[in-house]
């Protein structure tokens, strides 16, 4: 068994392999400007620059403070989209309140720090609160109205705007800023040189600990939902109950009851995003509906349903805006839009999406 365990995985990466190869075959001219481009990227992080780089760039450390920023915001981003793409993408529910998910856990995670002290235990507040209302939706409106995408849109847009001024009415309208945990406090060294001092001595990045803590959590938390969706039974079913929905329900499996606890997870992931985005920026009014416009950025870009798809749209966008508050501060917003415009017109699926 262990024998046919171990061919059937050779099997797989060779499959992979191939494909990779295939593709390389079919797009050399891609694959080169790719290969190119990663290893301009790379010299352009880790080796020292010449002055006329400085020139047009401006100082390395601005550069790369933009470029850390915009990969850390991604992650932020991630965490937002990945509830919206198994609600949106995946699940085929327009839920326009998601916004309101995601400032509702920032609230509640500030509460809950305030109450407990505790960081860590906000996000389990928050994640349990908002993974609430999300099943409450599920079934009190969603399970209603399957296949309706107009009034989808149009009962959660009236559900956003109820929920602002709830929030409103509780929190009132100054911006909220969650604390850093002492041991999360203050920046980490990195390996990569900002600068040359006049003595020759390298000047290496230091970045905050928390940005990069709370990046690799969201890593570890997309890799986990892309094996839970791929390589675990439940996640078959949820799969096979987005695409044939009466047929999984005849062979005996509780499909409402698997799509509610679905929407409450995306739900209460977005809740989650609530308190990084507190711990990063502040919670404050109007944030909701720029997550809601980024978390659609993100599926766009990546494609619908697509986990991986999620984080490389997440990246994208994130750095898109650090940059362009960077570099060309008046136009940062156009710069994102422009990126989905050109991925619709040259990939409507997304990058990763399938057709």
């Amino acid at each position: 068994m262990a024998t046919a365990f171990g061919n059937e995985d050779t099997v797989h990466r060779a499959g992979r392999g191939d494909a990779l190869t295939r593709w390389i075959g079919r797009n050399p001219l891609a694959a080169l400007v790719i290969a190119v481009g990663v290893i301009f990227a790379l010299w352009l992080v880790f080796a020292p620059w010449p002055a006329g780089f400085e020139d047009v760039f401006g100082k390395k450390r601005l550069f790369i403070n933009a470029l850390f920023n915009g990969v850390t915001l991604g992650g932020l981003y991630f965490l937002v989209a990945t509830g919206f793409t198994l609600i949106f993408g995946l699940m085929r529910n327009v839920n326009l309140a998601h916004g309101s998910l995601y400032l509702f856990g920032g609230y509640m995670g500030y509460e809950a720090t305030q109450w407990t002290e505790s960081w860590l235990f906000s996000y389990v507040i928050a994640f349990i609160c908002c993974a609430a209302v999300g099943a409450a939706m599920q079934f009190f409106i969603f399970r209603r109205m399957e296949g309706e995408d107009l009034r989808q849109t149009l009962v959660t847009l009236g559900l956003s705007i109820v929920f602002s001024d709830l929030m409103v009415w509780v929190w009132g309208g100054n911006a909220i800023q969650i604390d850093t945990p002492d041991y999360l406090s203050g920046p980490t060294p990195t390996p990569i040189v900002v600068a040359l001092k006049s003595s020759g001595e390298a000047v290496f990045l230091q970045y905050p600990r928390v940005r990069l803590v709370i990046f690799i959590a969201a890593v570890l938390i997309g890799v986990g939902m892309w094996l839970a969706l791929h390589r675990t039974r439940i996640g078959v079913m949820i799969r096979a109950g987005v695409d044939d929905r009466d047929m999984l329900s005849v062979l005996g499996y509780r499909v409402q009851l698997l799509f509610i606890l679905v929407f409450a997870f995306g739900a209460g992931l977005a809740g989650m995003a609530g308190i990084v985005g507190g711990t990063f920026q502040s919670i404050s009014l109007g944030e909701d509906q720029h997550f809601l416009l980024a978390s659609l950025q993100v599926v766009i870009v990546g494609g619908m349903g697509s986990i991986p798809g999620a984080a490389l749209g997440a990246v994208i966008i994130g750095c898109a805006e650090q940059f362009g508050q960077t570099y060309f501060q008046n136009y940062a917003t156009v710069l994102t839009f422009v990126i989905m415009v050109i991925v619709l017109a040259i990939r409507p699926q997304g990058l990763l999406g399938r057709r």
